[in-house]
């Protein structure tokens, strides 16, 4: 951790700030899980709001 003072005597910590890296383009396996997992959470949704709109 980083720390400074200023002239009052404050003192002021700084994070030590994690290595940055570039995001990886996901492969069609990962693509594919995506689309799936999209599709079932679609349908949760239709099946939630229905279910509530049956019971009001």
């Amino acid at each position: 951790m980083y720390t400074t003072i200023n002239e009052e005597g404050i003192l002021n910590n700084y994070a030590t700030e994690p290595q940055t890296y570039y995001a990886v383009y996901p492969s069609t396996e990962q693509q594919s899980r995506y689309a799936f997992q999209g599709a079932v959470a679609t349908l949760l949704v239709t099946a939630l709001v229905l279910f509530a709109s049956g019971i009001s």
